[in-house]
This record gives C-alpha cells, sequence and structure tokens, in this order.
C-alpha cells in the first residue's frame, strides 16, 4: 500500500473515512479482498477482512468486523535492506492484539522490519471520545502518536509528508467527506475517480528519496500506470454513523486496465 487519505470525524454521517491506493509489481502474486479466520493466518484469531500477499502471507490494509481499520506503507529507501519479518503481518497484528501488546511488539521488534508507516483508525461509536487513529513508523525519531478529528495522508515517507500526491488525494477527499450526503454508493464512486487521478507532478515539487529522476517521475502520480509496476488494488472503507461498514475494492491489471471490484457492506 502506497498511498492512503482518511478523515476522523469530517461529516456527520462518517466518522471515518479512508482512501487507499496500493502499488506493487504486477507479478507478485496476491489474492482479492476476503474474510479472513483462524485457519487463514496464525495471527488471525478474530474474523478480518483483508487482501493477501501471497508470497509474504500478509497483507497491506484490513478491517475488523466492527469496522476498525489497519494498513501499513513502506517508507521508500535508495537502497533497503530486507527486514526479518514481513511488514504485512502489521495490520493483521494491530486488530488481534491488544494496544499495550501491539506497542510491546513494536517496541521490541521494529528495527526487524524494513522501513514502514502503520496506521489504525477507529470510528469510535463505542466510545463516548469519538473517532481516533493511532501512527506508528519505525522511521520516526518519536514513533507512536495518536490522531484526532481532522484529515490525514501517508504515502512513502512519514505521516503528512507533503509529497504533491498526499496534497492532492488529501484535498479532494476532504472535500468530497465534508459535501457527501448519507448514501456511501456514491461517495464511494467518487473517491474511487479521485483515486485513478493519474496526474504527474512537476519535476521541481519532486521529492527526493533516492531513487533516480525518470523513476520519481513514474511514482508521482496518485494512480500510477505501467506494465511491471502500478497501482493494484484501490481500497475505500467508510463507517457510518448509522453503524453501516461498507468496504469497495476495485483491483486493477497492467497499464491500469480494470479487474475484478468487490464490494462488502454490514451492519456493526
Amino acid at each position: 500500500m502506497c498511498l492512503i487519505a482518511f478523515t476522523l470525524d469530517q461529516n456527520r454521517h462518517y466518522p471515518l473515512v479512508v482512501a487507499a491506493n496500493r502499488d506493487e509489481f504486477f507479478n507478485r502474486p496476491t489474492a482479492a479482498m476476503d474474510w479472513w479466520t483462524d485457519a487463514s493466518s496464525a495471527l488471525v484469531s478474530k474474523p478480518v477482512l483483508a487482501g493477501r500477499d501471497l508470497q509474504a502471507g500478509g497483507t497491506w490494509l484490513a478491517i475488523s468486523a466492527s469496522g476498525v481499520v489497519s494498513a501499513v506503507t513502506n517508507v521508500r529507501e535508495g537502497s533497503p535492506e530486507a527486514g526479518v519479518i514481513s511488514r504485512g503481518d502489521l495490520p493483521l497484528r494491530t486488530l488481534q492484539q491488544s494496544a499495550q501488546s501491539l506497542r510491546k511488539h513494536l517496541a521490541d521488534n521494529a528495527s526487524r522490519y524494513s522501513g514502514f508507516n502503520l496506521v489504525t483508525l477507529d470510528a469510535g461509536q463505542e466510545r463516548a471520545s469519538g473517532p481516533s487513529g493511532w501512527y506508528f513508523s519505525n522511521r520516526d525519531a518519536h514513533p507512536g502518536r495518536s490522531l484526532h478529528r481532522g484529515s490525514y495522508g501517508v504515502s512513502n515517507h512519514l505521516l503528512q509528508t507533503p509529497w504533491p500526491k498526499l496534497l492532492r488525494l488529501r484535498q479532494h477527499v476532504t472535500s468530497t467527506v465534508v459535501a457527501a450526503g448519507e448514501d456511501s454508493e456514491p461517495l464511494h464512486q467518487a473517491l474511487i475517480n479521485h483515486l485513478k487521478d493519474s496526474t504527474p507532478a512537476p519535476d521541481c515539487l519532486l521529492p527526493r528519496t533516492g531513487v533516480n529522476l525518470a523513476t520519481e517521475r513514474v511514482l508521482s502520480p496518485t494512480f500510477i500506470i505501467g506494465k511491471h509496476y502500478g497501482t493494484r488494488v484501490t481500497t475505500v472503507v467508510t463507517v457510518a454513523a448509522s453503524g453501516e461498514i461498507r468496504v469497495t475494492e476495485q483491483t486493477w491489471q497492467p497499464e491500469g486496465k480494470p479487474g475484478e471490484c468487490r464490494q462488502l457492506c454490514w451492519q456493526q
């Protein structure tokens, strides 16, 4: 997962909205989102909805039955070292473990992962405090911070790092969420359309992340179109004040051609 924008308490109908793209090589084996049970992974004891990385066994974004969302992105580094533990286990751990157990695991094992950003988001309908989130990166000087009401974005650097595609998507997501009515289907379609934005950033605004300029240009749009590498999955999650949880996953083939679209909706 390489780009995530999300809002907390920006619309009275939707305390939590998540819009995300996963960018990956097309030859990396992947399964579309489905419910995982304890037979799916040693990390899963409570059902979660997630896609599956069939190579490393984890996922990039997972949703619990109660609508808690956890997602991970990698940190782009010029010469990354392979982690001892796959980053794909982090969203699963987050939704299975207590906050105390997760934070202990991260404190003890952060250096065993390649660079990552982990976000966990809760609409807070079972708490009087409302929607909230938590962010952790093993590349942050002060890892572990609480998130409250607002609009956020994370790509392949730290939370809210102002890369052009992050700023562009965050602005579109925020304005779309603020204007949304009670019907979640048009909101999902509008967000998917924003996530399909293939506008490249101008060279003067490109980040310098240790890869060459040509690669920075290719990676600069919200939606990356390529033959061998590109956006493979677009995911939208809304948790409504009514208790409705809706998840849309649109998969993509090389050159940006649409693949399977799955949509699940249930009541909390």
